[in-house]
This record gives C-alpha cells, sequence and structure tokens, in this order.
C-alpha cells in the first residue's frame, strides 16, 4: 500500500520505535524489502538515490515497478517510495515521477538557502499529500556521490527548518555512509537531544544506520529518531551470500548460472538483513 511516510513516521515518534529505510537498487532489492515488511508486519520506506535512480532508467521506471509490484505481491503494509538525498532538480522530478515521499539535501547551501528552498519543496509536496525530509549538518562519508565531511548540526538551524513544517529531519550527529572506520567516536547524543529540545514532536531521521551498534540505535530512538536509513548493509549481505554462491561452484551445477538462480542467495541475504533491523528498530506488527 503506497503513502506518504507521514503518518508512520508520526506513529513510530508516539510509540518509541523507527521505521526502516531500506534504499532499492534493482527488482531483487525491492522485492526482497516488501515480502519481508508484509511478512513481519511492518510499515517500510523504500529508499532511492539519485544515483540508484539514474541505473534503474530513471525515476518514472522506479514509480512504475514499485507500484506494480506493490500491487502485484498484494502488500497490504504501508510503504513509502522515498527519494534520498535528492537535490532541488531531483525532487521535482521525483514529484512528477509519482514518488510518495521525498527528500531535499540542502546541507550543503548555506542556512538561508537551504530554508528558503525547503519552503518551497514543502509547500509543493504537501499540496499533492506527498512528505518531505530535509537535513541540516551532514552525513560524513559518500554515498552514491553524496559526499559529507560530518558536521553536526546545529540545534537553532534545525529549528529553523522544522518550523517549515517538514514531516521529518535529517541531522548530522556523528552518523557516517559506508562502512564505519576503527576508533569513530560515536554518535553525539548531546547534540541529538539538544536538537529534540528545539523540534519537539518531529521525526528526526537517522542517516548512516549500517555498522551503528544495537545499543546506540535503541538509545537513538528513545532521543526522537523515528527513521533510520539502512544501504551498506543491504549491500554486503548480497555480495558476501553472492560470492559464496559462485565460490562453492553452485553456478556451475545444472543451471545454476540462470540469474534468478544466481541472485536468489543475495535476495535471501537481503531479507534476513531487513528482518534483523526491523526487529532492532522495533517496527515490527506495527503496521
Amino acid at each position: 500500500m503506497l503513502v506518504s511516510a507521514r503518518d508512520m513516521l508520526v506513529k513510530a515518534k508516539e510509540g518509541h520505535y523507527a521505521v526502516g529505510q531500506f534504499n532499492i537498487n534493482n527488482l531483487e532489492w525491492t522485492k526482497s524489502v516488501l515480502l519481508t515488511a508484509q511478512e513481519l508486519q511492518s510499515p517500510v520506506i523504500l529508499g532511492v538515490s539519485e544515483g540508484a535512480g539514474k541505473y534503474m532508467t530513471g525515476f518514472t521506471t522506479v514509480a512504475a515497478m514499485v507500484k506494480a509490484m506493490d500491487e502485484s505481491l498484494g502488500i497490504t503494509v504501508p510503504v513509502a517510495l522515498h527519494l534520498d538525498h535528492g537535490t532541488y532538480e531531483g525532487c521535482y522530478k521525483c514529484i512528477k515521477a509519482g514518488f510518495t515521499s521525498i527528500m531535499f539535501d540542502g546541507s550543503h547551501y548555506n542556512i538561508e538557502e537551504n530554508v528558503a528552498k525547503t519552503s518551497e519543496l514543502v509547500n509543493v509536496s504537501h499540496q499533492l499529500g506527498l512528505s518531505i525530509e530535509a537535513e541540516v549538518g551532514s552525513i560524513g562519508g559518500e554515498e552514491d556521490g553524496v559526499v559529507g565531511m560530518g558536521e553536526c548540526a546545529d540545534p537553532e538551524e534545525c529549528k529553523r527548518i522544522a518550523d517549515l513544517g517538514v514531516d521529518m529531519l535529517a541531522a548530522g550527529i556523528g552518523n557516517i555512509h559506508g562502512k564505519y572506520p576503527e576508533g569513530w567516536p560515536g554518535l553525539r547524543f548531546d547534540v541529538l537531544d539538544a536538537i529534540q529540545q528545539k523540534t519537539g514532536t518531529m521525526p528526526l531521521v537517522l542517516h548512516g544506520g549500517t555498522g551503528i551498534p544495537a545499543d546506540m540505535i535503541k538509545k537513538a530512538i528513545t532521543l526522537g529518531v523515528s527513521k533510520i536509513n539502512v544501504n551498506t548493509e543491504c549491500q554486503l549481505s548480497f555480495a558476501d551470500a553472492t560470492r559464496k554462491y559462485v565460490e562453492a561452484g553452485k553456478d556451475l551445477e545444472g543451471k545454476g548460472f540462470d540469474p534468478r538462480k544466481l541472485l536468489a542467495p543475495g535476495a535471501e541475504a537481503i531479507k534476513a538483513t531487513v528482518k534483523e533491523k526491523m526487529e532492532l528498530f522495533g517496527s515490527v506488527g506495527k503496521a
């Protein structure tokens, strides 16, 4: 059931759990996430970066695939199709394509320009019934061409963006895209707490969910995080399962080279990863 992310995140904030955003890269990714969400009766957000959208031949193709798959699989849990780290232009492309939610990442602009562009996109998206995420500060590392230095967000700037009426807010608190390096000092809970004090009931978003220890995830949820993004961990589990299949020579047995057989272990590995995260986030049975 394709919907905006607004209601599911309001419920998550009130219920002290988080909804997972799992980035999709192809049909197998999408199918694995949807089937797991349905099995666990969990709301879910399908994240699409601009790079992944281009790889799948455009946002219109992605939206059509997700809509058709949602109907064909008989998915009844709430599903949001969400642009991840969108540019100003990318947001309009996804709105036109039929996405149900967008993220405008204006964190690389000065705060005045971030406010101006976010405000415009809030008005447009809400008129069409879409939810919108904004960002303050930056997420460290690189993901699909989006590079951040990891600056912690200013709570006052977070309040300015939240007051525009965005549905969710991503704020840099020391989190990183990709694998976390050795010696990573951990999340800045003092900054997260200060942001929640300024933004109140606004659902907060934790990007870079791969590799953050479970105890930190749970503490972040108690401090207002209602959406957690996972991408790298699904990629790693998919790659590991596929590698083991090939190294075991399974692709040489019978018709093991058939793409449907070759990609199956990776797809199952994604399901296992998504299930583990949904259980950790507390969203199971919350559809």
